[in-house]
């Protein structure tokens, strides 16, 4: 049933992964997708031939305010009714070696991107739309693994959910997160091609297995629909109990 037929949805990083499989799932669930993609368009093409009907496709390294700027005017004045912020990056960031290049890149990608594409989404948002932030279970925990600057920047989207939900309550926008645990995706593919590492996080899984990026996209198709009409503000843990 197309329970979103009619409505536009932006996803930022829509050509992989989880982006990928929320365009599918919003899509499927009839609404207009706007897929934004960095590298890799062919990736980006597939998706609008799996997807098969009209897809707008837009550009922008959201790292970058200007490329960002860039996407929006290019945009015009395209209505949008959900806003799915799940463009970003991961890399270890080893405390006491990590180069202030890399610090740069992950907050300016994980965090300031969000922020500002958000911003600039602002203007075109409809009334009672959603926006939900793909945050993670690394801005609740703690690990000695390089995980510390990722998992501020994951904080930190949690953090901004809370007080856009109260600012854009007046606009009656719901604004959430998601916050996967190990999901399946070419993200976390080198990281846990170590059988050691890979054993461990199947280890501590209570269901015995991996997410899957559709584990993470029906959640947020959840969140898009008229059943989530009354939940705002809420950073919703999807990591299968790796964390309670």
């Amino acid at each position: 049933m197309e329970t979103l037929k009619g409505k536009t949805a932006l996803i930022t990083g829509g050509s992989r992964g989880i982006g990928r499989a929320i365009c599918l799932r919003l899509a499927k669930e009839g609404a207009n997708i706007v897929l934004h993609f960095n590298r890799n368009r062919d990736a980006a093409e597939e998706v609008v031939a799996s997807i098969g009907r009209e897809v707008t496709l837009v550009h922008a390294d959201l790292s970058s305010v200007d490329e960002i700027d860039t996407m929006f005017r290019q945009l015009g004045d395209l209505k949008l009714d959900f806003l799915i912020n799940n463009a970003g990056i991961w890399k270890s960031t080893p405390f006491g070696s990590s180069s202030a290049e890399m610090v740069d890149e992950i907050l300016a990608t994980n965090l300031k991107g969000p922020f500002w594409v958000t911003q600039c989404a602002l203007p075109l948002m409809n009334d009672e739309g959603r926006i939900v932030n793909i945050s993670s279970v690394a801005g609740r925990t703690g690990i000695a693994g390089g995980r510390s600057l990722y998992g501020a920047a994951k904080a930190g989207i949690d953090a901004l959910t809370r007080n856009w939900a109260l600012e854009l309550a007046p606009r009656r926008i719901l604004v959430n997160a998601v916050a996967p645990g190990y999901i399946a995706t070419d993200m976390t593919a080198n990281h846990l091609s170590d059988p050691a590492t890979f054993e461990r996080a199947i280890g501590r899984h209570p269901l015995g297995r991996l997410g899957t990026p559709e584990d993470i996209a029906d959640v947020v198709a959840f969140l898009c629909s008229d059943s989530a009409r009354f939940i705002t503000g809420q950073s919703i843990n999807v990591s299968g109990g790796f964390v309670i």
